[in-house]
């Protein structure tokens, strides 16, 4: 570490991903005095999660992933939770375009692309569910613009590659947004962290956060080492975000906070099939979600992303699940062990009891062939050549274990912010659809640990981000302000 290592500061952020670069970003607006520091324990930020090639379908905005519009015994389709992640993507889309107005430096284009967000199912079903999908986002404003076909010919004009050599009498049903984006998190973490150096934070690499303790005077004391080095440090601070991804479990646990007994956590890993064929590419661009086998986790649900890395398309397909105790890509085989505790011990067995389709599927993807993964590409690229595609190794995702109401451990399949030591530290769990809803977790992290301030905050919050405090499904004519000015400052206008 450097010897000019600031040893006192306001705020410790622990992760050079994109939730530690966000809330670096928000304090900027609300707070420019305040002295920041970052640990990030890789040689480089946005590593882990937040890496492009870990964080496979980005752009969640709920225009197509169709786990967030379940359908209810009687076929109605409840648009609830997919309004609700629209509405944080806006927000995010909002800091990002305020951001580019402030300076941040290199093209939108860098990092935000528009591409159409389409959503495909096969069988009677499949389209009885589409239509309905359809009638409930429609009469959503956040949805304007949602398409529905059935037409084959229309389908060969929206996903060429996905309708080459699919049988003439397969029923086939989609739905179609050109509102949506693909976003490169990689570059866009990198882009903000290095803004944030440019006007003094301090962004430690190679460092890792060993211990979080909490002193008589409130504040914390962040014991750190160099990885390089081996250079042990403390830094005392009035705040801790605890940013880490898979991570941030097991530094909770060390703060002794109790708000974290009784969280565990259940690591997954990740595999795609991806191609960089220009033929390919061309014929697919588009991100294209389907339907989860019955009885599968919403983290199996099968999609077809075109992606944009570098200035580079491919496209990927996934995900292949597998199981690896490792909390962090580079973690620890010893993470899962080393995170069960006499206080979320009954949480862990008894998910393990009651998920065994889930432990099942898990194995079956485990011990899945070659052949097997190629099978389940054809049912969304009927005529795909195995050679064209290879397969690559994705992020760890942890998805949260935590009691319910009656004290039963319980697998939560989202992010979870869990705030504690009075407001003075915080820390994100959990997974999808985590990065592209980065700005509205920040800000509810600043309504929590900082209630006193909010009000004090809100004109410069408001000006970065014009529906702060408001519903964009509930003001028609502030949301089409603020999809036409943000299309305008990213350059997403076709």
């Amino acid at each position: 570490m450097s010897s000019d290592h600031v040893r006192e500061t306001d705020v410790v952020l622990v992760g050079g991903g994109i939730m530690s670069a966000t809330l670096a970003g928000l304090l900027d607006v609300v707070a420019p005095d305040w002295s920041v520091t970052v640990f990030e324990s890789a040689p480089e930020v946005a590593g882990e999660s937040s890496n492009a090639w870990n964080n496979a379908g980005t752009g969640h905005s709920a225009l197509c992933e169709l786990n967030y519009t379940p359908a209810g015994p009687d076929g109605r389709v409840d648009p609830a939770k997919a309004v609700t992640i629209n509405e944080e993507f806006q927000v995010s889309r909002q800091f990002w375009a305020h951001l580019v107005r402030s300076g941040l430096t290199g093209s939108p284009k860098d990092f935000i692309t528009p591409v159409p967000h389409v959503s495909f199912v096969t069988g009677e079903a499949g389209r009885a569910y589409m239509r309905n999908r359809h009638e409930a986002l429609a009469a959503q404003p956040l949805f304007g613009g949602l398409e529905y076909t059935d037409d084959r010919a229309q389908l060969e004009s929206w996903i060429p590659l996905m309708m080459a050599g699919r049988p003439a009498d397969q029923v086939v049903a989609a739905t179609r947004s050109t509102a949506g984006t693909d976003v490169d998190f990689g570059t866009l973490t990198r882009l903000l962290l290095d803004a944030a150096e440019a006007r003094g934070v301090r962004v430690h690499r190679n460092t890792r956060v060993r211990d979080l303790t909490r002193g008589t005077d409130g504040r914390w004391t962040v014991s750190v080492q160099d990885r390089v080095t081996g250079e042990r440090r403390e830094v005392r601070s009035r705040f801790v975000f605890v940013g880490a991804g898979g991570g941030a479990l097991p530094l909770l646990q060390k703060s002794g906070i109790a708000e974290i007994a009784g969280f565990g956590g259940f690591p997954v890993s990740g595999k795609f099939l991806r191609t960089r064929s220009p033929e390919l590419v061309g014929a697919h661009q588009a991100k294209v979600y389907g339907q989860a086998a019955v009885g599968a986790p919403p983290m199996s649900v099968p999609h077809l992303d075109l992606r944009l890395v570098d200035g580079d398309q491919t496209l990927m397909f996934g995900p292949y699940a597998g199981f690896s105790p490792k909390f962090l890509k580079a973690g620890s085989l010893l993470d899962l062990p080393r995170s069960v505790r006499l206080d979320n011990l009954a949480s862990m067995l008894g998910v393990a009891r009651t998920n065994m389709p889930l432990t099942w599927y898990l194995i079956q993807q485990v011990l899945q062939s070659r052949g097997a993964r190629h099978q389940a590409l054809t049912d969304f690229v009927p005529e795909a050549d195995p050679r064209d595609w290879e397969l690559i190794t994705a992020g760890q995702r942890v998805q949260v274990i935590k009691k319910d109401a009656r004290g039963r451990g319980v697998l939560q399949f989202g992010t979870e912010l869990v705030v504690g030591g009075e407001g003075t530290i915080a820390g994100l769990l959990g997974a999808s659809p985590g990065a592209s809803t980065a700005a509205s977790a920040m800000l509810t992290l600043l309504r929590r640990c900082f209630p006193e301030h909010i009000e004090a905050w809100r004109p410069a919050l408001t000006e970065a981000i014009p529906s702060f405090g408001r519903r964009l499904s509930d003001d028609p004519a502030l949301l089409a302000d603020v999809l036409a000015d943000t299309a305008q400052v990213l350059e997403l206008n076709r």
